[in-house]
């Protein structure tokens, strides 16, 4: 009898120890990741926005927040091809429900947007599909990322 009582005591303390993360829910995106290929689809017109030759982009996770990070790799010393866009702020991921809440931009018109994606994972590659719409930008156009788990 105290071998069984012991048993599911231990039982329940593993459970309890791997179940606890101080109220904050595990993110699988947690990490950096490097975009690989981007398009863009506007009243089914395709067009592929990356790789751009000289470029790169990394998007990086949390538990709530992201951001992203794409900057030319002459650094900026090259005015016809310097660039550098950024932008963050929290998401929300149910399943593979993803809605973003672009809190900070360097294009500061799209500051203050929800969107509304889908994610898939699989192994160390992520595909970002869904919406981008603002109204008062007259954007309305949908996007397909695929991104790499950096290492």
């Amino acid at each position: 009898m105290n071998k069984t009582l012991y048993f599911f005591a231990c039982c329940i303390t593993a459970l309890t120890i791997t179940s606890c993360n101080n109220g904050k829910s595990s993110s699988t995106l947690n990490g950096t990741w490097r975009l690989l290929s981007a398009k863009t689809i506007t009243k089914g017109d395709t067009v592929v926005d990356y790789p751009v030759k000289g470029q790169e982009m990394i998007k990086l996770f949390n538990d709530t927040h992201f951001a992203f990070l794409r900057h030319d790799l002459a650094k900026g010393k090259d005015s016809a091809t310097a660039i550098f866009t950024s932008g963050g702020g929290t998401y929300a991921l149910t399943g593979n429900d993803y809605t973003e809440q672009l809190e900070y931009c360097s294009y500061r018109p799209w500051e203050h947007s929800t969107f509304h994606f889908t994610l898939h994972r699989n192994g160390d590659t992520l595909i970002q599909k869904g919406i981008e719409k603002i109204d008062s930008l007259n954007v309305n156009h949908e996007i397909v990322e695929t991104y790499l788990l950096v290492k």
